[in-house]
């Protein structure tokens, strides 16, 4: 049987500590509330009745039950009024020395079979409880921001925390509609160990000048389908608080580099420049605390002036058979380009035909698109099996196989047969940019137009230019995005460009995770998901988009920044080499074949 807990107390209320106050008022438990002064005790006191009044005012709770809910906290000034609860949590700032002394007075003052609880999110809880005589009863539970809504607790057991112990919490977190993960007390645990690091680099791409903020966090929202992008919520956690985090992973983690903070995250901590809790961070924001961003001098101009100089494009040609090619004629069609078509053959240019027709008329059934609308479309599409007919378009997108000889050869081809000042656009997602534009005599006039698969759907587009692209044709292709109803990001020619070079660390991190047996695939997926709101947990997505291909991606990454943290996880290797390379071949990361 595992313990009742009837009484809990929390230390520190600040935006977490009163959040986890109101989630164990909530269920029904008795909270007693400890703040270092009367001051502090009102500041906590009031973000609790806020968040509580702002759930009544949406019709999330009831008013009774919001009163039943305050009656069960009791606010205090000082340890001492922790004496004889079952179990304290602490949530004060991510200072080792500061919990160590709160964790000593709590073993002085709490009952000896009180549990001790610290919800730190990147600093070492046996180091921790090795500031008590009861370390055996000392855990990690780690909620994520804000509290009464996150689902996701990360149970934090270190070598000598009792079994019975975890027990007694994992019950707990199930008693308060939490999903639980345990795991073994590692820098950053699961989910900050792989969000830090994936934000740090975000910052290093903004510092480094590569991208804008505004694109950087588009591209990733649009691109992956996360709820915010890097550096928004950087500034929604407080840069201060991320410095904290990486600096400890760092330090703890194995000196990794792509945990060392970016240079520029404690400039602008000691500019006071910490996110929406100071009012400007990345963004600048209408007062502190507030969510709403304002114009500085950083936002971009309107989009009528950035789009000056722009080509007018009329007619588009489209090089390849694949699904990639199918999914971009179909955008520019309906969105009332002439598309010329250009595949190997007349068998390929049926196939095709017939894909954008299905997929239309899938439109038309579902209530998206009109008949008329239909037929217009494909009434803008011409078929060819020679790239000739490509001597009068105003662009051509290129989505052939991504094999670099072959790319280069095409653009020689297209070189010879476009009429001057055409734009030729390559759709690769891994390859350089500039080898391709150097195989034609007009690199100026060459730019990466990465589209998302499947481009129909999808509304990002990177917009990769070289240092031979000319702002011209930088500016077509966006105004080009815009009329497709597309959103275009800009970048530099680099490896992975923004989302590749983003997400798949990111997702090599998590194999390598799993290959040290840290946590189990289901368990990390779940603390992605419930903990940072991604929409698929890295397993998942890695099945949904081949391993093999995330191992071709990964590769190219390492090979051009030569940074030993983004070397293929020797699993991810050890898979593809089996031919598991997930939902394609019925195994991945999971058996796909008994669903």
């Amino acid at each position: 049987m595992a313990r009742d807990f009837t009484s809990v107390g929390v230390v520190g209320l600040g935006t977490m500590g009163a959040g986890i106050v109101e989630v164990f008022a909530r269920n029904g438990v008795d909270v007693v509330a400890v703040e270092i002064s009367e001051d502090a005790l009102e500041r906590g006191r009031a973000i609790l009745t806020g968040s509580t009044d702002r759930a009544v005012a949406k019709g999330k709770l009831a008013e009774a039950d919001r009163d039943a809910l305050l009656s069960r906290v009791r606010f205090a000034v000082g340890l001492d009024a922790l004496h004889s609860v079952d179990l304290v949590i602490e949530a004060v700032p991510e200072h080792l020395d500061l919990k160590q002394r709160i964790f000593a007075e709590l073993d002085r003052v709490c009952k000896p079979e009180a549990i001790l609880a610290t919800n730190t999110s990147s600093l070492s809880v046996t180091e921790i409880s090795v500031a008590t005589s009861r370390p055996n009863q000392v855990i990690g539970i780690h909620f994520f921001n804000p509290a009464p809504v996150m689902r996701l607790v990360e149970v934090v057991r270190t070598v000598v925390t009792s079994a019975d112990v975890v027990a007694d919490v994992e019950a707990l977190c199930k008693r308060l509609g939490k999903v639980d993960v345990t795991i073994s007390d590692r820098a950053g645990f699961i989910a900050n160990a792989l969000l830090f690091g994936y934000l740090n680099h975000a910052v290093g791409m903004f510092e480094s000048h590569y991208a804008t903020r505004e694109d950087i966090d588009a591209a990733m929202k649009l691109g992956c389908g996360l709820p915010m992008g890097p550096l928004a919520l950087m500034d929604l956690i407080g840069l201060d608080t991320a410095y904290e985090i990486l600096d400890t992973m760092y330090r703890r983690g194995g000196r990794d580099r792509r945990h060392a903070p970016v240079p520029l995250i404690k400039q602008m901590v000691t500019a006071g420049l910490l996110g929406r809790k100071s009012g400007r961070g990345f963004y600048t924001y209408e007062r502190p605390g507030s969510p709403v961003v304002v114009p500085d001098e950083q936002t971009p101009v309107a989009s009528e002036a950035a789009l000056g100089g722009a080509a007018a494009i009329a007619k588009v040609g489209v090089v390849g058979s694949g699904t990639m090619a199918t999914g971009i004629i179909e955008v520019f069609a309906k969105a009332g380009y002439e598309v010329v078509s250009v595949t190997r053959g007349a068998e390929k240019s049926a196939k095709v035909f017939e894909a954008v027709k299905t997929s239309l008329n899938k439109g038309v059934v579902r209530g998206k698109l009109g008949e008329a609308d239909r037929d217009a479309a494909l009434g803008r599409i011409n078929w060819s099996a020679t790239l000739d007919h490509l001597a009068d378009v105003d662009l051509v997108v290129e989505a052939v196989v991504e094999e670099l000889s072959v790319k280069k050869a095409l653009f020689a081809s297209l070189d010879e047969i476009c009429k001057p000042g055409v734009v030729l656009a390559t759709t690769t997602s891994s390859l350089p940019v500039i080898d391709v534009a150097m195989a034609t005599q007009r690199p100026a006039d060459v730019v990466g137009l990465h589209f998302f698969n499947p481009a129909p759907v999808m509304p990002l587009v990177e917009v990769v230019e070289t240092i031979r692209t000319s702002a011209e044709t930088t500016a077509t292709a966006r105004a080009v995005c815009a009329a497709l109803g597309k959103t275009g990001v800009v970048c530099g020619d680099r490896s992975g460009f923004i989302v590749n070079a983003l997400l798949f660390p990111y997702l090599n991190d998590a194999v390598k995770m799993l290959e040290a047996s840290y946590s189990t695939a289901d368990d990390i997926d779940h603390a992605m998901k419930l903990g940072c709101g991604y929409p698929m947990g890295p397993f998942e997505l890695l099945d949904v988009v081949g391993l093999d291909v995330a191992l071709a991606i990964q590769r190219e990454l390492y090979l051009e920044l030569r940074e030993p943290g983004f070397a293929p996880a020797p699993l991810l290797e050890h898979l593809v080499t089996a031919g598991y390379l997930g939902r394609k071949s019925g195994r991945g990361f999971r058996d796909h074949t008994r669903r």
